[in-house]
């Protein structure tokens, strides 16, 4: 899959209410997919986890995720359900308010003009979440483009985005329907009545206005979004669904003159999430819980001033970020019904300020940021009764908590012969999200249990790169090392069956787990890519190698030694795109990734992955184009996940899809 070029350093004038990038990102690890990429992608995150070192939490899409597990991290540290990337839109948070997770099918592809991948660097004007970086998404704002398809499994999809000027406005909107019959995770002799099928149903629309007035431009954006799934276990469901709203008026910055920004925003969101307790043979499964309702919201206000003078740029800023939400839930099931509910929820905000900036002089460049963020937990409560008799049987209110974090960047690049070098470090943090400080959650028959006492993570890191670009390819390395400290992970703390003092009751194949700070990760990597392109055939690759280890401390000292979950060491990409002729072009693009594992105590192996994906595409008029794709065309077996008692769920088998796309 080929990648576009880094965004370029020079001023640019852009036509969207964004600043321009600074000068300062070249200094740092960034990824940029443009809209070609986008478009070979049926959704976002398919197309960002193309890039190495970009983590799922799971090898699942949000074909098939629950709302829960698609959080997205970088460099293949440590992923998590909530996710240790700060996801954005024009400067707008994507990461629900609650769980931190992202919901992909509030945007489609179409939708985009293009992403920029920052790996680490998650200081200066990237605030909390930005953990282990940023992807950063930009909307369109020009030209139309439309995809059709439909393909196995019931699979079909249409969205639509499209940009248009109305006297001095610039109108944008658009809308998307996605709808599969899904498949079973559970395959072969394992599989039974309690395994079915992860359907899928989302819609998403949205629209912006953006305006010129004396004092910049002016947009105004609003998007709903709604999906309904299948978990792929009888009887447990999902819906998710939301709102935002943002105004952002950004003058930007020309000559010596300065430019600013100021944007704020309002997210809501809300969960129904069911589950479910499997029967050891799977023949069936029994209601665990139903977490009826989870509805949050979030605010945020940002703004920065930057001015570049000669060679000299600098950008001051400041932003708050505020979230409210709860969980309402129904559990433990007995006799056709549920006999408990929990409400638990609370409050959580961050606000921080910064400087940002950069010095270039002849071939060298030199970048640094410093934070000072602000974060606090207050209003936190767990109350859960009889439903029968309205009982109470625990009443939770912790305690309020705070704190400071101070985290900076700081980058320098040197043009040598052609070549760039580059040296970079960093500091980041992440405060705990409400799903983790207050929600229990579970998972077929394994529970992991909340923890209102928990830090936010923190991480520093150093890493030092190479980069070429010549007219017929380029190519890229980073090497680097990064420290989580007080990571939060999922702790094992026992295996049903078996009741105890948090959790309750645990059924046979099941485990409780609960999240805590333990100890901390060190990673050490090596990233790359290359690109060549030889007559009519673009060929890539890229490459990434994590090595990541836990300490587990005091805390969880069973850990020590092992690799967190979910984090994989080894992930390669490898692409093919060839003009047949003028106006057939075919691609091919295969993935490999490394072992797995499923848990903290590294028990449950996920097998080595791999799966091809082609794609043909036929331009039948200058802007018409047909094609016929296949993901996961040699219908490998890639595994997801693992129970306690061995049985494995599997990622999506082989779909062959025929659509239209108009683009301008």
């Amino acid at each position: 899959m080929p990648f576009d070029t880094p965004p370029s350093v020079e001023q640019v004038i852009v036509t969207a209410a964004r600043l321009p990038p600074p000068a300062a990102d070249a200094a740092f690890s960034i990824v940029h997919l443009g809209k070609s990429d986008l478009a070979k992608s049926q959704r976002i995150d398919e197309a960002v986890a193309r890039t190495p070192g970009v983590s799922l939490f799971r090898r699942t899409s949000s074909l098939s995720a629950n709302p829960t597990t698609q959080g997205i991290s970088l460099r293949a540290i440590a992923p998590s359900g909530a996710g240790r990337t700060l996801v954005t839109l024009d400067g707008v948070p994507l990461n629900d308010p609650f769980g931190g997770w992202v919901i992909w099918s509030q945007l489609a592809p179409e939708s985009l003009t293009g992403v920029d991948i920052v790996r680490g660097a998650g200081a200066g004007p990237y605030g909390a979440g930005a953990l282990t970086g940023v992807i950063g998404l930009k909307e369109r704002d020009a030209g139309v483009a439309a995809d059709v398809w439909a393909g196995g499994s019931g699979s079909q999809r249409a969205s639509a985005a499209a940009v248009s000027t109305l006297g001095n406005l610039e109108l944008f909107g658009a809308a998307s329907y996605d709808k599969s019959d899904g498949y079973a995770p559970v395959r072969g002799p394992a599989q039974g009545a309690a395994d079915t099928r992860t359907d899928l149903a989302a819609k998403s629309i949205s629209g912006r206005v953006d305006m010129a007035t004396r004092l910049g431009l002016l947009s105004l954006r609003g998007g709903f979004f709604e999906e309904d799934r299948g978990a792929g276990l009888a009887g447990a469901r999902a819906n998710a669904s939301g709102e935002v709203f943002s105004a952002t008026l950004v003058r930007t910055p020309r000559g010596a003159a300065l430019g600013w920004r100021l944007q704020a925003w309002r997210r809501t969101s809300d969960l129904f999430n069911s589950s479910v307790s499997v029967a050891a043979d799977r023949a069936g499964a029994t209601p665990a819980n139903s977490q009826d309702k989870t509805p949050a919201t979030g605010w945020g206000v940002n703004g920065a001033l930057r001015q570049k003078l000669g060679g000299v740029e600098w950008e001051l800023g400041a932003d708050a970020r505020l979230a409210d939400g709860e969980e309402r839930e129904r559990y433990s099931y007995s006799r056709g019904a549920f006999t408990r509910g929990r409400v638990a929820g609370g409050k959580a905000s961050v606000v921080g300020a910064y400087v940002d900036g950069s010095w270039s002089s002849g071939p060298w460049l030199t970048a640094g940021g410093l934070r000072l963020d602000h974060w606090r937990n207050t209003d936190g409560f767990r109350v859960e009764r009889l439903l029968a008799t309205g009982a109470v049987l625990l009443d939770q209110h912790p305690a309020d908590r705070g704190g400071e974090v101070v985290s900076g960047r700081l980058g320098v690049t040197r043009e040598l012969g052609g070549a760039v070098l580059r040296a970079a470090g960093y500091t980041s943090f992440r405060p705990p999200t409400l799903n983790e400080l207050y929600r229990p959650f579970r998972v077929g028959n394994d529970v992991t249990e909340a923890n209102a006492a928990l830090k936010p993570e923190r991480l520093g890191g150093l890493e030092a790169g190479v980069s070429h670009k010549g007219a017929k390819g380029l190519v890229e390395a980073t090497a680097f090392w990064n420290r989580i400290e007080d990571p939060i992970v999922n702790v094992t703390l026992g295996a049903g069956p078996g009741t105890f003092p948090i959790g309750g009751f645990i059924p046979a194949g099941g485990v409780l787990r609960q999240r805590q700070n333990a100890g901390r990760i060190d990673a050490f990597g090596l990233e790359g890519r290359a690109e060549r392109k030889i007559g009519p055939v673009t060929l890539t690759s890229a490459l990434s190698v994590t090595d990541a280890r836990l300490d587990g401390g005091s805390t969880a000292p069973q850990l020590t030694g092992k690799r967190p979950a979910q984090a994989p060491v080894w992930s390669a990409t490898a692409g093919w795109s060839a003009e047949l002729r003028e106006d057939l072009v075919l691609d091919a693009d295969l993935t490999w990734e490394g072992k797995r594992f499923e848990d903290d105590l590294n028990s449950r192996v996920l097998d080595p992955a791999w799966r091809l994906d082609a794609r043909l595409d036929w331009r039948v008029r200058p802007l018409v184009t047909v094609y016929l794709a296949g993901d996961n065309l040699l219908d490998a077996e890639i595994q997801t996940s693992r129970t306690a008692d061995g049985v494995e769920g599997y990622a999506a088998p082989r779909m062959v899809r025929v659509g239209l796309r108009v683009a301008l």
